[in-house]
């Protein structure tokens, strides 16, 4: 396994004497107008180590006053939080095996700051050797530390299996997984192995950066409607958050669970704010123009758990917010028409709708952001779509959005995420992910949820090929040579890694691609179209590649196509013609995904078509890093005689390449995987067709795979150092 990178931290200046005072008169200057804002490399370096106040014997540093959220630094408070989401996986593992590495970590936290973070937020327990290098950080850099928000995760199984917080399995639980955090990110606990949990003997205390806890999971509404329903007449009142006289059974639950997060936290000498997980699905604002139901049906309210009196630690409403979804960002007046910055911008309507209903708090987003990737999951306002974007679109959206938060007035936003997870689904794709188990194993392209990151997890620990029409690398790339002629064709290589099949396809004449089109036929399951999509016959392709015109598509045919047989043929979501989906009916249609499903218009009733996305679009350019015209989306390239392309897994069948097995789909719309020996290709110009040997590769067990930062992330840095420095209020 590899997690190398090119992200450099910059070498830090430090002042101190007279540099030092000198730095502070220019900053006090300039916060009072007299000259540009200090860059955040001089705010840094005026230092921002953690200066807490005592307040009732606990040492306290962050502060919670109104709606205002403050961290206490040696050199003055931070009003404004950019912070970065940090999960508990890397590529070939599941979340619940833990695998981020210390030197993982010990390479991450200079890189995370020198993004432009001054937060971390971890949802639950990690293993002891994160807590470890992050002391070993901050106390290498104490003038400059990374801050802290960490999660308390709700025991999802039992959760989800007897669908109410109150029942023993899972209050029990979630208590003592209270208990648990608090005790291990003191340095004060020894946990048990249990599988899916962290463990391990932890002694050491990352307390002193800790500004906030956030408990729980972004609540299922079904779930939440069942718990009040079973409980209700509950109440709690403890000695630091209470829930109100209006709190329903869900709001009292996590109000204990919240109580005992501070009486932990105090007994360890401390207090700091405390909130929990919410997002638009469960949030307190009526939406009566949300097409589903379901994404209105239950209402949590921060407003409703409150600190008791004489708990100064504070509370703020937390939520996980984005710019595609729920679709009430496409209906609702104050939303759909609010404007910003010159235009109307349905994302900054929503955010302010959340300041406005918590106004006696503090409001922070702690996720948000657009994913990377050739596939997306849903259409949002203003092309801020599920995923589907070059990495400089998506890094320019998250920076844009981060602003967005601060001038807003909330008290920091939190991207999503540091880094790629493979193991991440999507509902538009995981039916076709299987088996589940082995999700973490490769890397889909089509599945935006895997793309989050501002750190690219890409397949290989170098990359394999880099799609550029140039064959420079392929004599030396380990490839497989398979078809050698003097005809049009004279040579096509093949080669694979955890995300892409690779082709490469050299002719006879540099006009051949020129002159007419292509077609690179795949047989990947037993039937076959007949023909090809562009006339050739075809006994057994079930996936085609063609190039005309100087564009490219990957089509499937009729009895291989995936989306027209689950949502035309067995849902009746999409046009679909029975006879196209038999073997033999020569019908082939680009490689569609569903992007939303039939739904009531809100106001006039009438039932809206489904929305769809073509990955199947390709995009010809160059995956070379070094070039201004990188494209993270690029498939292929050619230049003369000489072709190159990569083939997404999924596009071209595969439900699980590492184990060589693909998909297929019934007539009822089950998905089925099925062994796969060889791919089958032949490749078909001018008139003339060959058939090559095919291509196999043995399945792995392992995977191999680096870490690149996306292009444009120095735009996410920009702005989150500016918001930092516009937030800060000096001594």
């Amino acid at each position: 396994m590899s997690h190398r990178t090119s992200f450099h931290r910059r070498a830090r200046r430090r002042f101190a004497g007279l540099g030092a005072l000198l730095a502070f008169l220019l900053v006090a200057a300039s916060c009072g107008g007299l000259g540009p804002p200090p860059d955040a490399l001089a705010l840094r370096d005026m230092g921002l180590g953690p200066a807490p106040d005592e307040i009732a014997g606990l040492s306290r540093l962050a502060v919670v006053e109104g709606t205002e959220f403050r961290v206490q630094t040696t050199g003055g408070d931070l009003t404004f939080l950019p912070g970065i989401n940090l999960g508990s996986s890397v590529p070939g593992f599941a979340p619940g095996e833990l695998a981020i590495s210390r030197e993982q970590y010990r390479e991450w936290f200079p890189q995370i700051a020198e993004a432009g973070f001054r937060v971390v937020r971890v949802y639950t327990i990690l293993q002891p050797e994160f807590y470890e290098e992050f002391a070993a950080y901050n106390e290498a850099n104490p003038d400059d530390p990374l801050y802290l928000v960490h999660g308390i995760w709700i025991p999802e199984e039992d959760f989800y299996d007897v669908r109410d917080l109150w029942h023993p399995l899972v209050r029990d639980a979630f208590l003592a997984e209270v208990d648990d955090a608090v005790a291990a990110a003191n340095g004060d606990a020894t946990i048990a192995e249990k599988r899916g949990h962290a463990s391990g003997t932890y002694r050491t205390d990352v307390s002193q950066w800790i500004i906030s806890w956030i408990i729980g999971v972004e609540q299922d509404p079904d779930i939440a409607v069942e718990t009040d329903a079973n409980n209700a007449g509950v109440e709690f009142a403890g000695n630091h958050f209470r829930a109100t006289s209006d709190a329903s059974p869900t709001e009292v639950l996590l109000a204990e669970a919240m109580d005992r997060t501070a009486r932990r936290q105090a007994e360890y000498g401390s207090m700091i704010p405390v909130a929990f997980v919410n997002w638009p699905t469960t949030d307190p604002i009526v939406h009566p123009l949300e097409p589903l139901a379901s994404e209105d049906l239950a209402n949590i309210d921060a407003n409703h758990v409150v600190p008791a009196d004489g708990w100064l630690g504070g509370t703020f409403a937390s939520y996980h917010a984005y710019p595609y979804y729920p679709d009430f960002q496409r209906f609702e007046p104050g939303i759909v028409d609010y404007e910003y910055n010159g235009q109307v911008d349905p994302f900054a309507g929503y955010l302010v709708q959340l300041r406005d209903h918590h106004d006696t708090m503090p409001v922070m987003i702690t996720e948000f952001g657009v994913p990377s990737g050739h596939g997306h999951a849903h259409y949002g306002p203003l092309g801020r779509n599920q995923g589907g974007h070059d990495e400089a679109t998506q890094m320019a959206m998250n920076a844009e959005m981060m602003a967005m938060i601060a001038d807003l007035g909330l008290s920091g936003g939190y991207l999503f995420a540091w880094i790629d997870e493979w193991f991440k689904l999507t509902w538009n794709t995981l039916e076709l992910e299987i088996p589940g188990e082995r999700r973490a194993m490769w890397m889909n392209a089509w599945t935006n949820e895997a793309h989050f990151g501002l750190m690219a997890a890409e397949p290989g620990e170098s990359q394999v090929v880099t799609i550029d029409g140039i064959d420079a690398e392929w004599a030396e790339n380990g490839s497989q040579v398979i078809y050698e002629g003097e005809e049009a064709v004279r040579l096509v290589r093949a080669h694979k890694d955890e995300g892409w099949l690779y082709l490469a396809v050299r002719f006879d004449d540099v006009g051949r691609l020129s002159e007419g089109s292509l077609s690179v036929g795949l047989d990947v399951i037993e039937g076959g179209a007949g023909s090809l999509p562009t006339g050739e016959t075809s006994d057994v392709a079930d996936y085609a590649l063609v190039l005309a015109d100087g564009e490219a598509t990957l089509l499937a045919a009729g009895h291989a196509d995936a989306h027209r047989r689950m949502n035309g043929q067995a849902l009746k979501m999409v046009p679909y013609q029975e006879e196209d989906l038999v073997p033999g009916a020569g019908s082939w249609e680009p490689q569609t995904l569903i992007v939303n499903r039939p739904y009531p218009h809100p106001v006039t009733g009438e039932t809206l078509p489904a929305e769809v996305m073509t990955p199947g679009n390709l995009v010809r350019g160059t995956t070379d890093r070094s070039s201004p015209a990188f494209d993270s989306r690029v498939t292929w390239q050619f230049s003369g005689d000489f072709l190159e392309v990569r083939l997404p897994w999924q596009g071209i069948g595969f439900s699980d390449p590492s184990s060589r097995l693909a998909y297929t789909v019934t007539d009822g719309g089950a998905v089925e995987a099925v062994d796969v020996e060889r791919v089958g290709i032949s490749v078909h110009v001018g008139g003339q067709s060959v058939d090559t040997g095919g291509y196999s590769w043995d399945p792995w067990q392992q995977v191999s795979w680096r870490q690149v930062p996306k292009k444009g992330i120095e735009e996410v840095t920009r702005v989150s150092n500016e918001t930092l420095v516009e937030g800060w209020q000096p001594r």
